[in-house]
């Protein structure tokens, strides 16, 4: 009998979950969901095959306990957090896996990782994780036909499925909404194109947006994320002229948030006097002009040119913004916490709702003396709120390569991401069983169209 420790039972263990008990006979596999919500706990561990525990991971004695008497180890845990349970599977022996970014304290421990002849898999969700397989499956096709790769870009994106696009803004949140009110922050974003660094800062990130079309599904707009310059080395493409990553949303997002930066609603280094019972308008007029006689619609407008019949005021009319009678209702907080406040009351999935993950590839490329572009993209919608496609497009992935590092299948030592033929090829085809697959495009070569840039 296998023992999987699962630490977290987030939103996004749904899918994981359900997958790792459909395998679970075949393998011998027994599985513990722990999490300090043990209802949290509970509601993820209601399969066969599993069992739920309460922990809490800041109580290092019970960690431990569990850790050391688990044959691997899963973290959903918050990014964090996942180191302090990555020196435990080092000390212990454990192979680990997680969907999140490979932090500097993670990668840290590669060499002892190396030579305890463990398997830490990182970075094994959707973004990153089907991203870096995807991309790496075409990079490494076209080197292997003697081609030398001139441009990529990559966007993703969390977004409503068509069928539940009920609201102006074409959005609803489908992950954490922390995230999305603070997205750009912390430094500017970073790409190269043609050879040439460019730098976006925060406050004009989301006036710079190229629009892309997916078949099927229209016009989305990506905008750049903040450190492309990353996956140069990840994907060693070092050489390559023009590399660029983003994230999607549909064609007016980006123009209609803009507001909220401009505004300055979307920090989150200061906190608010009285916000637990600062009204909606109360909270936009605090970061407008006094006046003893214009009004708190009529101030924002002058102030950001907007004109009263311009769609990008309905949207904001639409999220009720100028309420005079719901508050905040959270103590001390920030102007992005009070954001997101009011947001989630507008942009929360329905029961009946669902979700779609959209991620789009571009691969410029010169083969015998001539450019060529690849076009590849995916499409995934969710069932529903529990097993939505951002549940799937993470838990699926990291419950393939679970299985394979408990079969043996996936026995590459140290801090890892899925980059590797032999880890990304047998997944990238078992996501395809489930529905999860790329549709490639040979396309004629366009290059990098700074026109596309607004």
């Amino acid at each position: 009998m296998t023992k999987l420790l699962i630490i977290g039972a987030g939103k996004s263990a749904s899918a994981l979950v359900r997958y790792l008990d459909a395998n679970a006979q075949e393998n011998n596999l027994q599985i513990l969901i722990a999490d300090k919500d043990m209802q949290a706990a509970k509601k993820s561990a209601a399969y066969p095959s599993t069992k739920a525990i309460e922990l809490d991971i800041f109580n290092t004695e019970e960690r431990q306990k569990q850790i050391k008497a688990a044959d691997m180890v899963v973290s959903m845990l918050p990014a964090r957090f996942h180191i302090e349970v990555a020196k435990d599977c080092v000390n212990f022996g454990k192979n680990m896996a997680t969907a999140s970014y490979v932090s500097d304290e993670m990668a840290a421990l590669d060499e002892e990782v190396k030579t305890k002849g463990l398997t830490f898999m990182n970075e094994i969700g959707v973004d990153p994780g089907v991203d870096h397989m995807s991309a790496m499956k075409v990079i490494d096709e076209i080197r292997d036909k003697g081609g030398k790769l001139i441009l990529f870009e990559s966007f993703t994106g969390g977004l409503v499925a068509p069928e539940s696009d009920d609201n102006l803004w074409n959005y609803k949140f489908t992950w954490n909404p922390r995230n999305v009110v603070v997205a750009g922050q912390g430094g500017p974003a970073k790409f190269i194109q043609e050879g040439k660094y460019k730098y976006i800062p925060y406050q004009r990130l989301f006036r710079r947006t190229e629009f892309l079309e997916v078949p099927g599904y229209g016009q989305f707009e990506g905008l750049a994320n903040r450190n492309s310059l990353a996956y140069r080395e990840v994907y060693g493409i070092e050489d390559i002229p023009t590399l660029y990553r983003g994230t999607l949303r549909r064609v007016g997002f980006s123009k209609a948030w803009n507001v909220f930066v401009q505004l300055g609603v979307t920090d989150d280094t200061y906190t608010l006097e009285d916000s637990e019972h600062m009204t909606y308008r109360e909270f936009f007029n605090t970061f407008l002009p006094y006046s003893p006689t214009d009004s708190v619609e009529l101030k924002l407008r002058h102030s950001l040119k907007i004109d009263q019949d311009d769609l990008l005021w309905e949207k904001l009319l639409d999220l009720d913004i100028f309420n005079n009678k719901k508050t905040i209702g959270i103590k001390n907080a920030t102007p992005a916490q009070a954001l997101q406040s009011i947001l989630e009351e507008k942009w929360m999935l329905k029961p009946d709702d669902k979700d779609m993950i959209v991620m789009y590839h571009k691969f410029g490329y010169e083969l015998d003396g001539q450019k060529k572009q690849i076009d590849s993209t995916m499409v995934s919608i969710g069932e529903d709120q529990t097993f939505t496609a951002m549940s799937r497009t993470v838990g699926l992935p990291l419950g393939i390569a679970i299985i394979k590092m408990i079969k043996k299948e996936i026995t590459r030592p140290g801090v890892l991401r899925p980059i590797y033929p032999e880890i990304y090829k047998p997944i990238l085809k078992e996501l395809e069983e489930h529905g999860i697959e790329f549709t490639e495009t040979q396309t004629e070569y366009l290059g990098y169209n700074p026109h596309n840039l607004k």
